[in-house]
């Protein structure tokens, strides 16, 4: 027997439930990973809430760890028992061990802990897909980043300036400012100013050509208020609730604007992008352009409390859980 976090019912963190259940074992095409620590982020909030809907309940959250190989099912030839190993993207990740698809696991390179490969997967990836593949961010460029205190915020303003574009990032608080400017923005903006006015000050009247945006609803008019013609908005999540558009004719009047929503999932569907993304990413953070900041951990049967913070924006960087 193992133990999990289950949801049987959406709702708030207390929802989480710390319960025993079987030991899986392996199906053909899986490996069973023991973790040695999970990934908190915000996609979990949704699939509690309901937000997101599982495949059926109860339903064991989280979305990537790291860990060993402990056994392998049939077919499975990429990993061997003993392998360190990341995932992302696979639902049940709040647990001691997992069955995972083996397709979806990559090995850890060595010099990056099972904290640091937890944390990384689904916010570095993330990142990864955003400036190099929804908008390709070139030297020269300036971006702009909401929630750039978060786990993928700090990476994007990283990765971004490494790439040797000029990052605006958007923040809650004055200490999450002098965060973001620690890690590669070179302007912080509040939540509180004029966030589309400061931009235009900032980039002279040219506003900028991409905006990556993890809160939604609050900020999407926000965002689109800061692009220059023909700019994109890339929604990547949604915090403060789901985004709708009621009239696509507000993208004509703010200049011909381009709108995406993409997902990890579909940029690393095929075996050889996820190779490519996660090699990517295993190597700025090995280089040291990109640092992976594990600010909190928790223990994992401690997983409301992880929520709580999350929610209330009592974290910054990234977050794990520990088994």
């Amino acid at each position: 027997m193992i133990h999990a976090i289950r949801v049987h019912e959406h709702g708030g963190p207390e929802k989480l439930v710390w319960e025993e259940i079987p030991k899986p074992e392996p199906k053909p095409g899986e490996a069973l990973v023991r973790h040695e620590a999970v990934g908190l982020n915000y996609i979990d909030v949704y699939f509690r809430t309901g937000l997101y809907k599982a495949p059926s309940m109860p339903v064991t959250i989280g979305m990537e760890g790291a860990g060993v190989v402990e056994a392998v099912g049939q077919g499975v030839n990429g990993v061997k028992p003993g392998d360190r190993v990341a995932y992302a993207g696979a639902l049940g990740a709040y647990a001691e061990a997992r069955s995972v698809p083996a397709e979806k696991l990559v090995k850890i390179p060595d010099g990056v802990d099972a904290k640091q490969a937890a944390a990384m997967m689904l916010q570095g990836m993330t990142a990864q897909f955003l400036i190099r593949r929804c908008h390709k961010v070139e030297k020269g460029e300036t971006i702009l980043v909401h929630a750039a205190a978060g786990g993928v915020g700090l990476i994007l303003c990283q990765w971004a300036k490494h790439l040797g574009a000029t990052v605006i990032g958007v923040v809650s608080t004055p200490e999450k400012a002098e965060l973001v400017k620690a890690h590669g923005a070179e302007h912080a903006l509040l939540t509180s100013e004029d966030i589309p006015a400061r931009v235009k000050q900032i980039t002279g009247g040219a506003m900028v050509p991409v905006v990556y945006d993890s809160v939604g609803r609050d900020t999407f008019t926000t965002s689109l208020d800061c692009l220059q013609p023909f700019g994109l908005m890339v929604s990547y999540g949604n915090a403060s609730g789901p985004v709708s558009i009621p009239d696509l004719g507000v993208l004509a009047a703010k200049g011909s604007l381009y709108v995406t929503r993409p997902t990890l999932n579909t940029y690393t569907a095929k075996r050889e992008d996820l190779e490519a993304t996660a090699a990517e990413l295993f190597e700025v953070v090995k280089s040291g352009a990109v640092k992976i900041m594990v600010n909190q951990t928790y223990a994992l049967k401690d997983a409301a409390e992880a929520h709580r913070a999350l929610e209330g924006r009592r974290t910054t960087g990234s977050t794990v859980l520990l088994p």
